[in-house]
């Protein structure tokens, strides 16, 4: 079936717009997404009109309005995976001081759905809503190893193994084996693989049949994350969090 012209252009001002917190002018805009200033300006009024974009008056910007906000509402308050994760995620962070990060997969990515940043001076940039790839992050690491072989080969037939950094895997085989290590382990790093200063852990999140439906991660400069803390310290501490999480879930199992 056919895109409906006009609202496939308004969605499109709107995923532009989020990547905007301070908001765009109309010009920059139009650059950005490749319409008439003319075409825009007729879309924004609507936008606008219905709360979906505010004007600045001052600045002449554009931004998302609360009624984005309203959409979502129930997309992320009433998700268990959010509000049963919460108190715990929280407290992770308090315990470790740093970022800790609550995703899902969708689409062949990762998905924040939550964050719970650090009191450090350096800071994650990640925003809830925004995606990463899964084969250069932990936590994508540990939501593709619960998928059926099918499911798998797909995801992987799909992936453009780009190299982010040096550390990076880009090989198919290579990764293919990382995912068997993970499913053994119980654990995924993302060792500098997705930014180079920065290294994370992830753990599973699981349902009540027992299925990977999250993933959760500790994220920090490589120099605070070290591995002798991964090994000593947050493996172990990774693996309660995420039986704990996953009992609320309504989990049974036993790992």
């Amino acid at each position: 079936m056919s895109n409906v012209q006009s609202l496939e252009r308004a969605l499109t001002i709107l995923n532009k717009l989020s990547e905007y917190p301070d908001g765009i002018q109309i010009t920059r805009l139009s650059e950005q997404i490749g319409l008439t200033k003319s075409t825009i300006h007729r879309l924004l009024a609507t936008l606008s009109s219905m709360n979906y974009v505010v004007k600045d008056e001052e600045t002449d910007k554009y931004k998302l309005g609360l009624q984005v906000l309203f959409l979502s509402r129930n997309l992320l308050n009433n998700s268990d995976i959010v509000t049963v994760s919460k108190p715990f995620l929280e407290k992770l962070s308090q315990e470790v001081n740093e970022t800790v990060h609550l995703c899902i997969e969708d689409r062949g990515e990762v998905v924040y759905i939550d964050k719970i940043e650090s009191t450090q001076t350096i800071r994650m940039y990640s925003r809830i809503g925004s995606r990463a790839p899964m084969y250069c992050t932990g936590v994508g690491k540990i939501l593709l190893s619960d998928k059926n072989q099918d499911e798998f080969n797909e995801l992987i037939s799909n992936i453009n193994f780009i190299p982010k950094t040096p550390s990076t895997i880009t090989s198919k085989e290579e990764f293919i084996e990382e995912i068997e290590k993970v499913k053994s382990q119980g654990y995924a790093l993302d060792n500098a693989e997705n930014e180079v200063v920065l290294r994370c852990i992830a753990a599973p999140i699981f349902d009540h049949k027992g299925k990977i439906i999250a993933s959760f991660s500790i994220s920090g400069p490589s120099n605070r994350v070290t591995m002798d803390l991964i090994n000593d310290t947050l493996i172990e501490k990774m693996k309660q969090y995420s039986i704990a999480i996953s009992r609320n879930l309504g989990y049974t199992g036993k790992h």
